[in-house]
């Protein structure tokens, strides 16, 4: 009687145990796969990225945190987490449009990421002249509009000029002017867009470190691009912070929840 009692409990227990082997070995394989799906949306899909500068206002301001498709121009080493070298050059690579929003990988370093837009192609010619964007030797329309409240060097609110400026293909955006058209970057050279090279610029013309400043960014190599802004999919004030979720109510910017980026 005690023998069979010792057996079934014996028995009993080591069924627990090879059940709980069992689940623990079933969590393991539920957390893998989901972190290579995770990994795989990443590197195919979609790229979450946040904005940490004010140099893309008033298109994109500090805050706002946005995805970027990964497939849009094809697929280089920089699109794959921490830029192994598996390969060079692009696959399925698509050349951006002009006035794209893209994020890329610094050229100076290949590893930290920018964005900007897409304002010049393999070999076109750029300038700025007293402040206007010069395309192969044509000034960009340039149509000013209301000012922009924004804030100055001393953290002071200030308005500035607001443009809307459209490229000869047809496309339109904003851009600002926080120090009029006598800022350090709006009188420059003509620079002659590289092959396979792009042009990039952001809005806030005037605080703004992009392709203008060869020392720390030039033109940026096609292979160096990660993937095209596409929407914003959350925006908070630049001030606040989402490890303080008490604060989101008031600090949300709930009108840019899901705007698409042009």
């Amino acid at each position: 009687m005690d023998d069979t009692v010792s057996e079934n409990a014996k028995k009993y227990v080591g069924d627990s145990v090879k059940k709980d082997e069992g689940g623990l070995w079933e969590t393991v394989k539920v957390i893998i796969q989901a972190l290579l799906i995770a990994v795989l949306v990443r590197t195919i899909l979609f790229q979450p990225f946040n904005i940490p500068s004010g140099s893309l206002i008033p298109t994109l301001l500090i805050g706002d945190y946005l995805f970027v498709s990964k497939y849009s121009y094809g697929y280089s080493k920089y699109s794959i987490p921490f830029g192994p070298p598996l390969f060079n050059g692009r696959i399925f690579g698509s050349q951006p449009k002009r006035g794209d929003i893209v994020v890329f990988k610094l050229p100076k370093d290949n590893s930290t990421d920018y964005i900007k837009r897409v304002i010049g192609l393999p070999g076109d010619k750029i300038q700025v002249i007293g402040g206007l964007l010069h395309i192969n030797g044509k000034p960009v329309q340039r149509e000013r509009v209301e000012d922009y409240k924004t804030t100055d060097l001393y953290g002071r609110t200030v308005s500035v000029p607001m443009y809307k400026e459209t490229f000869p293909e047809g496309t339109s955006h904003f851009v600002i002017e926080r120090d009029g058209d006598r800022g350090y970057w709006d009188n420059t050279e003509v620079y002659t867009v590289k092959p396979d090279h792009f042009f990039m610029m952001g809005d806030n013309r005037d605080n703004s470190t992009d392709s203008r400043d060869d020392a720390n960014v030039g033109e940026v190599p096609f292979e160096n691009l990660v993937g095209r802004a596409e929407i914003i999919f959350f925006s908070i004030d630049e001030n606040s912070s989402l490890w303080r979720p008490w604060e989101w109510p008031t600090h949300i910017r709930w009108d840019r929840m899901f705007e698409r980026i042009r």
